[in-house]
């Protein structure tokens, strides 16, 4: 019901205007993008350090990581696939065998 209101519309629409300059005014500004550039950089070096430690810790207490995890679930998949051939393998010596 809201939507189809002329008022919300122009409401709306006068929002969306003000916002779009705004965001314009805020990414022409270098000291504010540089800000922003500088907060990311600093935020990923933090998560960097933050998941070495996380690994550390976890090694220490004898813990798998999900690197460990994700490097096991590779070789389940590989072995899984070998196995699957495997399979074809002795289906058809079998099949040849009853012939």
């Amino acid at each position: 019901m809201l939507k189809d209101n002329p008022m919300m519309k122009k409401l709306v629409a006068t929002g969306e205007e003000r916002i779009g300059k705004l965001v314009q005014q805020l990414m022409s500004n270098e000291k504010f993008v540089a800000g922003v550039q500088t907060l990311v950089s600093r935020a990923l070096s933090a998560k960097g350090t933050m998941d070495k430690s996380i690994k550390t810790a976890l090694s220490a207490m004898n813990l798998p990581s999900t690197g460990d995890l994700d490097t096991l679930r590779e070789k389940i998949d590989d072995l899984e696939g070998l196995l699957s051939q495997l399979e074809s393998k002795v289906d058809v010596l079998v099949d040849q065998k009853k012939k």
